[in-house]
């Protein structure tokens, strides 16, 4: 199982960020080491601090109306490495370490497998 690690952020950073009217903000995971964008999911500011302080990724579900922990049903959990916010505050990053098959729901590893045109 690797190693949690989490992130002490100061309570200016929190306040920097900028959740919408709905009270979220759009959070990106990117696997570390290959750079993969695993997927985009939505933070409230509960999941935020609970993500940052378990150093594991914490979401909150539009569908379901309630929070949830990557990987407790699946076993494909994933371990925050970083965590930044962008220049506007209002976008999430989350470099993680991947356990498991991935990250999407359809039991392929990333959610971005699907390409537009005729490319891969």
């Amino acid at each position: 199982m690797p190693a949690v690690t989490p992130i002490a952020a100061t309570p200016d950073q929190l306040e920097a960020v900028k959740f919408d009217d709905a009270g979220l903000v759009p959070a990106i995971v990117q696997e570390q080491g290959t750079g993969t964008v695993l997927m985009v999911a939505w933070m409230n500011a509960e999941s935020l601090r609970r993500s940052l302080e378990t150093g594991r990724t914490w979401f909150w579900s539009r569908s379901r109306q309630e929070l949830w922990c990557k990987g407790e049903t699946s076993g494909d959990r994933q371990y925050i490495r970083s965590a930044s916010y962008d220049c506007d505050g209002d976008v999430l990053l989350f470099v993680v370490e991947q356990e498991g098959n991935g990250a999407c729901h359809t039991g392929n590893y990333s959610c971005f497998f699907r390409s537009f045109g005729s490319g891969t």
